[in-house]
């Protein structure tokens, strides 16, 4: 199977392209790159700018947010960027996802500086030109920032959204029928749960009828389906889930396996033991079970185990 595409800001992969000649590596990238394919992209050396180079920032006018040179507002580089991030969209229309440097004026995915003409700041609310630009024309691409990923809960549900993204580009190469829409919303049905039960639902319902236009019923679900995946998971709702799936195995169990499910469950929802513990338990009766509508749920791994993303949750 292919790797998720993911395009990285260009100096967490260590390439030495920041205003002042140096890098910000982000060592966990060396992680990612046994699972995914990682593209750099900078975006300021992609507009020509040199390295080392006068750094640049975000001021606010009354037309909007420009990106301009910090000793020098002269040099206006809004257009160039904005530009840029277009024509980087198509380049990336096969991306899974994509993870910025943090507080960047040009990839910054949230709380980026924005000063006012006199270059005192304003607030710390802003988006880098370049991210806030390639998300109106990537809206459903799961984007990232290096600091966020050491939480480990934000790094679980960006990698989750990954992958998913990723299954469905693949889905979409094969051309969708609705037989395959089906087929890929049921092995996500409860990993869709664990972040949204109204989602659940609403998308239940939305493949009711698939007699109209399939790409538009196909398009629609897919913007809602990455929109629940977005808002983390709770605890109380894997918990719901891992409930819901146990009771596929537990008429195979004996009482003790039962309990000891039971507790293992129960551990997790008092934050005594991460998530990966009633997981590998479940998914220890189930391959000796073999239940079929079980194993084909993307919720026991949502990518590859090895990641250990739900050791930490």
């Amino acid at each position: 199977m292919s790797r998720p595409q993911v395009f990285v800001s260009a100096c967490l992969l260590g390439q030495q392209v920041r205003y002042d000649g140096g890098h910000r590596r982000f060592p966990y990238l060396a992680v990612l790159a046994d699972y995914l394919e990682l593209h750099p992209v900078c975006p300021e050396v992609g507009i020509g700018l040199g390295v080392p180079r006068p750094p640049v920032h975000l001021v606010s006018r009354e037309d909007g947010l420009h990106l301009l040179e910090v000793h020098d507002h002269r040099r206006n580089y809004s257009e160039k960027m904005r530009a840029f991030a277009v024509n980087q969209s198509q380049a990336m229309a096969h991306a899974d996802g994509f993870i910025a440097k943090k507080d960047s004026p040009s990839c910054g995915m949230a709380r980026v500086r924005v000063h006012d003409e006199q270059g005192q700041l304003r607030h710390k609310h802003g988006v880098g030109l370049f991210t806030s630009t390639l998300r109106v024309h990537l809206p459903h691409l799961p984007v990232e920032e290096e600091g966020r990923m050491n939480d480990p809960g934000l790094r679980e549900n960006f990698l989750t959204r990954v992958f998913v993204h990723h299954r469905w580009r693949l889905l979409q190469a094969e051309e969708i029928t609705p037989a395959s829409l089906l087929e890929f919303h049921t092995r996500h049905k409860y990993l869709i749960m664990a972040h949204s039960v109204r989602a659940y639902q609403l998308l239940g319902k939305r493949l009711a009828n698939l007699k109209g236009a399939l790409a538009e019923i196909a398009a629609g679900y897919f913007a809602e389906l990455m929109a629940a995946l977005a808002r983390p998971a709770r605890r109380s709702n894997h918990v719901n889930v891992l409930q819901h799936l146990a009771g596929y195995v537990s008429d195979q169990l004996s009482s003790g396996d039962r309990q000891e499910l039971s507790a293992a469950i129960e551990a997790y929802r008092r934050a005594e033991v991460p998530l990966i513990v009633p997981i590998t338990l479940l998914r220890h009766h189930q391959n000796r079970i073999q239940n079929p509508y079980l194993a084909s749920q993307y919720y026991l791994e949502p990518y590859p185990a090895a990641l250990g993303l739900r050791s930490a949750i």
